[in-house]
C-alpha cells in the first residue's frame, strides 16, 4: 500500500528530493540470471516509487510520493497445496552445489487492502516484476488486460479477503473477485507497469532463508485463523516493517518495533527509500571490520552466533528500473522521496553515492572491495590472548563470551575470504557461458 494519506502533512516539514525521479541509472543493470549464478539465494528489497494511472481508464489509482515497498525472495516458493499465501523453500533445488541456481522465486506485497492476510505471495520474478513483459517492450491497454487475465489464473487473491471499503468505489457491473485485480496490479504484482523502482538484491544462506520463511509465514498466521483482522498503519505497521524485519531475523540488523505509540512511532517508522540506502550502506560500509566493532554491533555478534555470518558480506548490489515506456495506462514521470530533513538531511548524498561508485552495483568490483576488506581485517588480527589482555575482561564469562566471539568473528572472515574466491569463479563462467550463447 502506498504511504498515502498523511504523507502530504509529512511532506511539509521532511520533504527531500522531490523532483522527478530518475530510475534510468546509467550504468547500473544488473542481470538477474547473472546474480543468482554466483548467488542463488537472495532476498530483494525495493523501494516503490509514487503510481499515477492516467485518468479515465479503469480504476483511478493515484499514489503519494511516499511511494510502496515490495520483498522478493529467490529460493522460496509459494506452497501449491494451500490456496492461502504460505511459503516454503523451493523444490528441486541442489542445496549442496547450487551448481543449478534457482530460477524460481516468489515476491511479496502487503497492503492494505487486505483483512484476512499482512501479505500476498506471486510466484515467479518476471511476472512479479514485469507481468512477464520482455524489457523495452513499454505497456499498452491490451497488455495490460493481458497481465490482469495472467494474475487471475495464478489465483493470486483466491484465499484473499479485502476490507470492504476497497469496494466503495467499485464500477456497475464489476464484480468484486475482478476488482482485487484492477486495484492491485503495479502495487502487488506487475509492478514496472506503473511504478519506477530502486532495488537491493542481499545474498542469503539456506538458513537465513529458512528463517526468513519462518518469519514471514508467521507474520499471516494471526489473520489466516481469524484470531485478528489485519488492518495496516502507516507509522504503526507498513510495508517496509515486514521487508525490515524479514531481514532482521536473518541477522541483518535489530528487529524495527510495530504497533509502538502513535507518538513514538511517527518520529520512528521506516520509509521505502530511505530503506534502500540503509541496506546498501549496512551491509557495505561497515565503519569498522573488527572485534571492537563487533562487540559493540548486537546484531553482527548474533549473526555470527545464529548464521555463522556477518552481516557486512559480498554481493549486496543496487539496482534500478524505470516503469514501462512508452505506456498507455500510467504516466511514467514519477516521484519518490526521502523522510529526511531538508536542511541537514544526508539521505540524497548517501543516495547519490551508491550509484556514482561501482563497488555498489557491479559484482566483480563489489567481490574487489570485500577483498580488501577481509585481507585487512586477517592482517590485523591479534593474538587471542592479546585481546582479552587489551580487553580487560573481568569475570570468567566475559572471557568467554569475548573468546566465542573471536573465533565466530575470524572464522567468519576466512570463511567469507575464501568464498569471494568461489563466486569470482562462478561469476567468469556465467559470464562465459552467456558470451557464448
Amino acid at each position: 500500500m502506498a504511504l498515502g494519506r498523511l504523507w502530504p502533512v509529512l511532506a511539509l516539514a521532511w520533504l527531500a528530493g522531490c523532483s522527478v525521479e530518475r530510475f534510468d541509472r546509467a550504468g547500473v543493470d544488473t542481470d538477474d540470471s547473472l546474480y543468482a549464478s554466483v548467488y542463488p539465494l537472495y532476498a530483494e528489497f525495493c523501494a516503490l516509487s509514487q503510481i499515477k494511472k492516467i485518468r479515465g481508464f479503469g480504476a483511478e489509482i493515484r499514489g503519494e510520493i511516499g511511494g510502496h515497498a515490495v520483498f522478493y525472495l529467490n529460493g522460496a516458493c509459494r506452497d501449491p497445496d494451500t490456496a492461502y499465501p504460505t511459503l516454503r523453500l523451493c523444490d528441486a533445488i541442489d542445496w549442496t552445489t547450487h551448481e543449478d541456481p534457482p530460477v524460481s522465486g516468489v515476491g511479496l506485497s502487503m497492503n492494505a487492502h487486505f483483512a484476512n492476510a499482512k501479505w500476498v505471495a506471486i510466484p515467479g520474478r518476471s511476472f512479479f516484476f514485469a507481468g512477464d513483459l520482455p524489457p523495452g517492450h513499454g505497456l499498452t491497454r491490451a497488455d495490460y488486460a493481458a497481465v490482469q487475465a495472467r494474475a487471475k489464473q495464478l489465483r493470486i487473491y483466491s484465499g484473499i479477503t479485502f476490507h470492504a471499503e476497497v469496494f466503495d468505489d467499485m464500477p456497475a457491473g464489476t464484480t468484486q473477485e475482478d476488482y482485487k485485480y484492477e486495484v492491485s496490479v503495479a502495487t502487488d504484482y506487475a509492478i514496472s507497469l506503473g511504478r519506477g523502482r530502486f532495488c537491493a538484491k542481499i545474498p542469503a544462506t539456506r538458513p537465513q532463508m529458512i528463517a526468513m520463511i519462518a518469519f514471514l509465514n508467521a507474520q499471516n498466521a494471526p489473520y489466516r485463523d481469524g484470531r485478528e483482522v489485519f488492518n495496516w498503519g502507516l507509522f504503526q505497521d507498513n510495508c517496509i516493517h515486514l521487508a525490515h524485519n524479514a531481514l532482521a531475523v536473518a541477522g541483518l540488523w535489530a528487529e524495527w518495533p510495530i504497533n509502538q505509540s502513535v507518538i513514538r512511532a511517527i518520529f520512528d517508522f521506516p520509509v521505502p527509500k530511505n530503506e534502500f540506502v540503509n541496506i546498501m550502506r549496512r551491509i557495505n560500509d561497515p565503519p569498522r571490520l573488527d572485534l571492537p566493532a563487533m562487540r559493540d554491533d548486537e546484531s553482527a555478534a548474533r549473526s555470527l552466533a545464529a548464521f555463522g555470518q556477518l552481516p557486512f558480506r559480498p554481493g549486496t548490489l543496487a539496482d534500478a528500473h524505470p516503469p514501462q515506456r512508452p505506456n498507455e495506462v500510467y504516466e511514467t514521470d514519477l516521484k519518490l522521496i526521502f523522510f529526511d530533513d531538508p536542511v541537514f538531511g544526508h539521505y540524497q548524498g548517501r543516495f547519490d553515492a551508491i550509484f556514482r561508485d561501482p563497488r555498489y552495483f557491479d559484482i566483480a568490483r563489489n567481490l574487489d572491495y570485500f577483498a580488501q576488506l577481509y585481507d585487512r581485517s586477517r592482517a590485523d588480527r591479534p593474538s587471542l590472548e592479546a585481546w582479552l589482555a587489551q580487553a580487560r575482561f573481568a569475570t570468567p564469562a566475559e572471557r568467554q563470551e569475548m573468546t566465542d566471539l573471536y573465533q565466530l568473528f575470524y572464522a567468519s572472515v576466512e570463511e567469507q575470504r575464501g568464498a569471494i574466491e568461489a563466486d569470482r569463479r562462478r561469476l567468469r563462467t556465467a559470464v562465459a557461458r552467456s558470451r557464448s550463447q
